[in-house]
């Protein structure tokens, strides 16, 4: 059965409608480690360290596109709930132009200085070689990972999320059988896992553009590009918050790459990459989930449908609270098998990232909350709680905590910054959900 953003939503029924999202989400993810994989099994530990290098840089190139598509699809869908089709079109048409636009843009700055970006993001003499040329391969696919995360968001927003789903397939099949092809058979290391990096970019950026052009029966087409700058700046702004997600992440990575090289060298490096692969993962189900219900609460809110607002409220709650439970019982039960996923004959390396993984899972029983809650208020139009809460999080929170704890713990401390930041975390965005709540009781035409 279709179901349209208008729909009154059960917790089941939201489930459903944001199921391709989740699992476009999780393909995404699987397939954005798959170079993790191959490099581990095939290249060594040397190798899965210069991925993880330059891994931040690509992600936070990657987050412009991220930022456009969830800022922009709270404009889109609010004015889609106002009966504004027209206007919808134009500023999905706008929104994809300074995508490109920014993509390209950036592509060639990290392109050119590629160097001092890696040893910045903490690389070694030894792996420099493999990080630069790992890294400037994958910034020529920029352009197409921006709109792969920009288009995420709108397949929703045009009641086709089974597009993007479809696409993510199709995406990370061509990725898995380019890295066997060209790692695996041709032995073409880490030159081979970054093609197959961008051809997979390539697939999710580029048939959504002919999508779009097409004459489709989706709720969103392109149009002329209306020149209406303040709905890019709003749209810049309810989007920061993932965009500082993102970058975070990205700055979170480097941050622990240069203290695990400190500590324990370059197998320190590699089991943070393995965790964080792993987390990417599980996290993926968490990300999805929210970006499937962003445009369901947009339109809601456009429609000034308090009660379905409140109703979509809790039963969000409920979906990502149990989700989040189920990962980190996963997570400590099968700690070993899924870091022998990426980690083969050395045994050492194993065991110090089966011990620092079992601490750093705690951080999935709080995550969820924390996600959601930028993506909601995001949803909202309210750019100043999503960027407040991700900014705490992230820039304020899981810095200070990776910098403070490994002097007060040593390498306990390292593993357990994640979960103390994200539990501190909770409380903040609770905070922020009362707050809304109170809002929702005034009279609509009051919000």
């Amino acid at each position: 059965m279709h179901i349209q953003l208008s729909d009154k939503f059960t917790t089941s029924k939201l489930v459903r409608f944001t199921m391709s999202s989740i699992l476009m989400m999780v393909f995404i993810s699987i397939y954005s480690v798959v170079d993790g994989f191959f490099v581990g099994r095939y290249v060594g530990s040397n190798g899965l360290a210069a991925v993880n290098i330059v891994f931040p840089l690509v992600m936070t190139i990657g987050s412009f596109g991220f930022m456009l598509g969830t800022g922009g699809t709270a404009e889109v869908a609010r004015a889609m709930g106002e009966k504004r089709d027209k206007a919808a079109n134009q500023y999905f048409s706008l929104l994809t132009l300074v995508t490109v636009l920014m993509g390209i843009f950036l592509s060639l700055l990290a392109f050119i200085f590629m160097e001092p970006l890696c040893y910045f993001m903490g690389a070694s003499d030894l792996i420099i070689d493999d990080s630069v040329t790992y890294g400037r391969i994958c910034t020529l696919g920029s352009v197409f990972f921006m709109l792969q995360g920009f288009f995420q968001s709108f397949f929703v927003t045009a009641e086709r999320p089974k597009m993007g789903f479809y696409l993510s397939i199709l995406s990370g099949i061509s990725n898995i059988f380019l890295d066997w092809l060209l790692i695996g058979v041709f032995g073409m290391g880490l030159s081979g896992a970054a093609i197959a990096t961008v051809c997979g970019f390539m697939v999710s950026g580029l048939i959504p553009v002919f999508y779009f052009f097409s004459d489709n029966s989706s709720r969103l087409q392109f149009a002329k590009p209306g020149k209406d700058a303040s709905m890019i700046r709003r749209s810049m702004g309810n989007g920061a918050s993932e965009m500082v997600t993102n970058i975070s992440r990205s700055l979170i990575t480097v941050l622990f790459n240069v203290q695990l090289m400190q500590l324990l060298g370059e197998d320190g490096v590699a089991a943070i990459s393995v965790m964080l692969y792993i987390e990417f993962v599980f996290t993926a189900v968490l990300i999805g989930f929210s970006i499937g219900a962003a445009p369901v609460i947009g339109y809601h809110y456009g429609a000034r449908n308090g009660g379905e607002l409140k109703n979509l409220h809790h039963s969000c709650l409920r979906i990502v609270g149990l989700v989040s439970v189920v990962m980190f019982i996963i997570s400590e039960l099968a700690a070993s098998a899924l870091v022998s996923i990426f980690v083969v004959n050395n045994p050492a390396l194993i065991e110090l990232t089966v011990q620092g993984f079992r601490v750093f899972a705690i951080s999935f029983l709080f995550c969820g909350i924390n996600i959601f809650a930028s993506a909601y208020f995001t949803a909202l139009g309210n750019g100043r709680a999503s960027a407040m809460i991700s900014f705490i999080r992230t820039l304020v929170l899981q810095v200070t905590m990776i910098l403070l704890l490994p002097k007060l713990f040593g390498i306990q401390g390292i593993w357990m910054a994640l979960p103390v930041a994200e539990a501190l975390t909770l409380g903040l965005s609770f905070w922020y959900f009362s707050q809304q709540q109170r809002i929702f009781k005034i009279r609509p035409t009051d919000w």
